[in-house]
């Protein structure tokens, strides 16, 4: 009798998990790349005007994603509705045309946008650099982790700093110089700037090299030229820089040589923590006037309620945003956004559909987030980190995606930060299911995990993931991948020839994506763990600090 009682507890049990893994694997069969194509072409097209906050442009892109979200019939997460209003602040400058540096009778006049752009958080009417000093601060960096403080030997109180790009471990493959030819948040533009400000300097400007940035100067040009969105501060940003800037190689080459200094010894020289910052004998002359409109954009938020701990979270991001209209490419000047981020946005909602299919809904709440204004600077993500609908304690993980290419299947799964949370090796998992491997992004040294939304949940503790296929072709190989992803970059990357194309996109590597990370998010959706990050990762102090209280 008790072998039949125990039969039957079995024969239940196997049936129930060959139910559940049915169910799964019908969700999954409902994400395609078809679907996906159409989402793209509605959000990518001309009528959207390349998706900018604050234009026609953001409230067809909002109808459309909200409509989709009904249809998917995600709850509203935000009391009630689906979106988060996030305060921001339009900031247009208008930089004279030339920064002038001197000392005595020696004098060079820069020229803007070809030798310097100039921006501002700061929110007056008139900015003016007066005769300020003009100093040498290497990377502009103090990272006590690291023992290096490059503003230790000197006051920049009200001067001018110029900095280089990226960190000390760029170019090198000693592993104990931060992170080697992996950047790390210190190498990042954003860390540059906030860094001067906390030093007091009136203004920075950073060195622009193409390989530790990880980008040419006209990226740097396209989004420097443009109205600025900014959250709204309580202070008007007057705790910021006045001065934010970049300058061209060859234009720091030309005002250290007017210096009588060798602008290439110092840089080597800044690689050591020997090196001190120093003034240039220079003071710097510059003004620009400066525009401001408030106004509010949106997040927009839906979720599925977990069935048994709906108060813990997992999250998919994808940024809604692009550039809008700008300066006119090869006749046309709208910036659609096909790849960046429409591709993602089409991988999100595919997701979403997915889980809503389930016939039992996950234990955890999963929510979809498309965020504002990640074009300028992660910024609807950053809001919600400071205003979750979750508490971050409560936030199992962020899954994010952006710049999916449009190149068909993958071998490689590219970890993008790899090395940061136990999130990878989930991915390791569901990755060699599709007879796929696990390949760190090649290119560490251009911080891309600093540059998309993710970040704002890793900078706040929460184990945020960012891959996707990427590296290697399975139909043509590395080099054809590689190949295909430089073409991008160098012509389609923030500019109007970021459209979809029937004649040679194939987004079935983006549909594989979407399967993978599915999978990977109804693991943790029915765990009762929390993944964490790992050794000698910068966020994992944060994380521990509010997760024991």
């Amino acid at each position: 009798m008790k072998k039949l009682f125990f039969g039957a507890i079995i024969m239940i049990f196997a049936s129930s998990c060959n139910f559940q893994k049915r169910n799964i694997e019908k969700a999954i069969s409902g994400i395609t790349k078809e679907e996906m194509v159409e989402h793209v072409k509605v959000l990518a097209s001309d009528e959207y005007q390349g998706r900018k906050p604050f234009t026609v442009g953001e409230k067809k892109t909002l109808a459309y994603l909200e409509n989709e979200f009904k249809e998917i019939e995600l709850e509203p997460a935000n009391n009630g509705s689906y979106f988060q209003d996030v305060p921001m602040v339009e900031v247009s400058v208008s930089p004279n045309e030339i920064m002038e540096i001197h000392s005595g009778y020696k004098k060079i006049n820069l020229k803007y946008k070809d030798e310097f752009v100039a921006f501002s958080h700061q929110l007056i009417d008139e900015i003016n650099i007066n005769n300020a000093d003009l100093v040498f601060a290497g990377y502009g960096i103090v990272a006590p982790e690291y023992n290096w403080n490059d503003y230790e030997s000197i006051d920049v109180k009200n001067k001018v700093v110029v900095v280089l790009v990226n960190d000390p471990g760029f170019g090198t493959t000693n592993e104990d110089m931060f992170n080697g030819n992996a950047m790390t948040y210190y190498g990042r533009w954003t860390y540059k700037y906030e860094e001067a400000a906390r030093q007091g300097a009136k203004g920075v400007l950073i060195i622009h090299q193409a390989k530790p940035a990880g980008y040419p100067f006209s990226v740097v040009l396209n989004g420097a030229t443009i109205p600025k969105l900014y959250l709204q501060p309580k202070d008007n940003y007057m705790s910021r820089c006045a001065l934010e800037g970049w300058l061209t190689l060859d234009a720091a080459h030309k005002v250290f040589k007017k210096f009588n200094i060798d602008l290439d010894e110092e840089m080597g020289k800044a690689k050591t923590k020997e090196f001190k910052a120093f003034s240039l004998g220079a003071k710097v002359n510059f003004k620009m006037l400066s525009k401001h409109k408030f106004a509010v954009t949106k997040n927009l938020l839906g979720y599925i309620k977990g069935s048994e701990r709906p108060d813990e979270v997992i999250i998919y991001t994808a940024h809604w945003d692009h550039l809008g209209i700008g300066p006119v490419h090869n006749g046309d000047s709208i910036y659609n956004g096909a790849v960046d981020n429409g591709t993602s946005l089409a991988w999100m909602m595919e997701i979403a559909q997915a889980f809503k299919s389930l016939r039992k809904t996950p234990e955890r709440s999963i929510m979809f987030i498309a965020t504002t204004s990640e074009e300028q600077g992660l910024l609807g993500a950053k809001y919600y980190v400071q205003n979750p609908v979750f508490p971050l304690s409560k936030t199992v993980a962020n899954i994010n995606n952006d710049l999916m290419l449009p190149f068909g299947r993958y071998k490689d799964v590219m970890i993008t930060g790899s090395g940061q949370s136990e999130l990878e090796d989930y991915v390791a998992e569901f990755a060699k299911k599709q007879d796929r491997y696990i390949f760190p992004d090649p290119n560490p040294h251009t911080g891309m995990y600093y540059r998309a939304d993710h970040f704002a949940f890793a900078k706040a503790g929460v184990p945020a993931l960012f891959v996707r296929g990427n590296c290697d072709s399975r139909e043509y190989g590395k080099e054809w991948a590689a190949k295909m992803e430089k073409n991008w970059l160098e012509n389609y990357y923030h500019k109007p020839a970021d459209e979809y194309d029937a004649n040679f996109w194939d987004l079935s590597g983006t549909e594989e994506d979407a399967k993978l990370l599915f999978r990977v998010g109804y693991k943790l959706a029915n765990e009762k763990t929390f993944p964490k990050w790992k050794e000698g990762s910068e966020f994992k102090v944060v994380r521990e600090e509010y997760m024991s209280k």
